[in-house]
């Protein structure tokens, strides 16, 4: 069995291809296609949800990254190697109640509604994260690594969790005392200026209606893809295996929610195209 050739960091929805693998997941059956455009649960980062949709005509209970090294093929938390790692293929794995055959040509159907959704909330983080380094940027005492703006890596250095909604997302930062010993310091953060200047940036990129775009080097489900928005200050990359829209404009509007406990920084994303 070959690795999964993915097509959804090309925008597709829909397409065709045969099962060449079936595998057990609990009471349920983990459909292996050759070529898939849906994005499945990334086990190693999972911040954008699977895609929704269907597979021959059945509904998708889930959708969630396989490995195999020729043997066993191992789900999600399972997988006992590092992300493409070498002698083994990397899978989609699309989950159903009811079985194929292996062999069966079938039709791939994603949900573009839900899709849509993510890859607005996808890009919208970015955005907020690169607004956030730059509103953040006074409260450094110490020269750190820097984005892709030449602003303190706040969200790089500090992210412990992210999670990608419908038109939005939920980003969590750590500020303990690994995070002052690097220089950054909290005690005087002003949550609503804060917010206020990330909110404000954002209003001007979306304005400027700037182009995103995916580099992808290969068609594999483990190729290192980056994100790219060639924001008017410059173009700006992140790493990123998710899905995105194709330009800031489709974003509408964005606004951030920050709330601060003992320990973290919370950020709320919301779009509304």
């Amino acid at each position: 069995m070959n690795s999964t050739v993915v097509t959804f960091p090309n925008g597709q929805v829909n397409g065709r291809s045969a099962i060449v693998g079936v595998v057990p997941v609990g009471a349920r059956h983990g459909l292996v296609v050759a070529e898939t455009p849906f994005h499945p649960l990334d086990h190693t980062w999972p911040d954008q949800p699977a895609d929704r949709g269907t597979i021959g005509g059945l509904a998708l209970t889930d959708c969630v990254t396989g490995a195999s090294d020729g043997g066993e093929i191992h789900l999600g938390a399972d997988i006992p190697v590092r992300r493409g790692a070498d002698g083994w293929q990397w899978l989609v794995v699309h989950v159903t109640d009811t079985p194929l055959p292996v062999g069966a040509e079938v039709e791939l159907a994603v949900d573009a509604t839900y899709r849509d959704a993510l890859s607005a909330g996808h890009t919208a983080c970015h955005l907020a994260a690169l607004a956030l380094n730059a509103a953040l940027a006074p409260a450094w005492r110490k020269e750190t690594a820097t984005d892709a703006l030449g602003h303190p890596d706040f969200d790089q250095t500090a992210i412990t969790s992210s999670r990608i909604t419908e038109y939005g997302s939920l980003d969590v930062y750590r500020l303990g005392k690994s995070l002052r010993k690097k220089g950054f310091t909290a005690d005087e953060l002003d949550l609503e200026s804060v917010a206020g200047q990330v909110n404000e940036q954002l209003k001007a990129w979306i304005a400027a209606e700037s182009p995103v775009w995916l580099d992808i080097p290969g068609p594999e489900l483990t190729a290192r893809r980056t994100w790219h928005c060639g924001l008017p200050e410059g173009e700006v990359s992140i790493p990123c295996g998710g899905t995105h829209v194709a330009n800031t404009a489709a974003l509408g509007h964005v606004s951030v929610r920050l709330e601060q406990g003992e320990q973290s920084l919370t950020m709320h994303t919301a779009v509304s195209p």
